[in-house]
């Protein structure tokens, strides 16, 4: 079974059983399998209630997971999210965290970000993961919430006053966010509209214009991806300053903190003309704050340096992968310095110093 069959299973009445034990692949964006057939929420729950099961045994003996809920400040949906942190006990305040924001317009916390998030808690970072509003596995209420680029986003910043009274580890000073895709959106509207929220963020291949993606992409069908409850109101020629709001690319002149941002030529979801018109943006109005990088050909495109073996979770391995993410680490840890976290039971000092 293809991922583009096995999502659109997943959003109509239809889907075939999937054994447990078969990890799911990277998905595409939801947007190109869109079904008009009512959604599986009973099926849905089935299949995260896999994923889940997969967290906790990549988890094992390697950092600890949690999955709780919190109130987003919106103020009408509860927010699943998965908390993991490193084994070693620490003092209050010794941690930095990351809130780390899933693709795809209906999507979750997918399998393939489990070598990743293993490396950042091993860093030290403290990692938290929301399943914010329009997220698959969670029931009718918050995969109708969707909201585009609007309350979604009131959601993952909420993630911060989680970490805050939840997590006495995590130091407030040392937040970042970095998010994927639709994911990377939400990261970025998130750091233009809560300016000193967080200390980084990195957006990776991220939506940037909904102008340009409506035209390339057709107005009608994105509409009906991004906007199935119409809280936009209507199309870009109707409602143009709902859309540039929510548009990354016209936000730029509010960035504050360090913000890196990648980008692929053979991007096929989010075009390099689209993504370029940001980057072109930061280097010339933020070239204090921000730093870009973009890749010519990288295998996968979109997904370039998310690609894992579905069974071992292993990365690909890619140069581009390995770059990607070592500049991420490197950009990330000198921002938030993870390495600041000390034991909370230090060995006493050598009586000889």
């Amino acid at each position: 079974m293809t991922p583009a069959v096995l999502l659109a299973g997943l959003l109509s009445s239809g889907a075939a059983a999937v054994p447990a034990q078969t990890p799911a692949p990277p998905l595409p964006p939801a947007a190109a399998v869109q079904s008009d057939r009512p959604p599986d929420f009973a099926r849905m729950r089935d299949m995260q209630a896999e994923t889940d099961a997969r967290w906790r045994q990549a988890s094992e003996g390697v950092m600890r997971m949690e999955k709780i809920t919190y109130r987003s400040p919106a103020g009408d949906l509860d927010i699943p999210a998965f908390v993991f942190q490193p084994l070693a006990p620490q003092e209050p305040h010794a941690r930095a965290a990351i809130v780390w924001v899933h693709e795809n317009i209906r999507g979750h916390l997918y399998e393939h970000y489990i070598p990743y998030v293993r490396e950042a808690v091993a860093k030290g970072y403290v990692v938290i993961a929301p399943e914010y509003r329009g997220s698959i596995g969670y029931g009718k209420a918050l995969y109708e919430g969707i909201d585009y680029g609007g309350t979604e986003v009131d959601d993952v910043v909420g993630a911060i006053g989680v970490l805050q009274s939840r997590y006495p580890v995590v130091d407030p000073q040392r937040i970042g966010i970095i998010g994927w895709s639709h994911g990377g959106m939400i990261a970025l509207l998130a750091i233009f509209r809560n300016q000193r929220a967080f200390r980084a963020a990195v957006a990776m291949v991220p939506v940037t214009n909904l102008f340009q993606r409506l035209a390339w992409k057709g107005i009608e069908p994105q509409r009906h991806a991004i906007d199935p409850m119409n809280r936009f109101g209507g199309p870009p020629s109707e409602k143009r300053e709902v859309y540039k709001e929510r548009s990354p690319l016209f936000q730029v002149d509010k960035l504050q903190i360090p913000l890196y941002v990648a980008v692929a030529r053979n991007d096929e979801d989010v075009n390099i003309e689209e993504d370029m018109q940001l980057v072109d943006a930061l280097r010339s109005r933020k070239p204090g704050l921000a730093e870009t990088t973009i890749y010519d050909n990288p295998p996968g495109g979109h997904l370039f340096d998310r690609r894992v073996d579905p069974v071992t979770f292993e990365p690909e391995n890619t140069r581009e992968q390995r770059d990607s993410w070592a500049r991420v680490w490197t950009f990330l840890d000198w921002n938030l310095e993870p390495s600041r976290a000390v034991p909370a039971h230090p060995a006493p000092a050598s009586p000889h110093h």
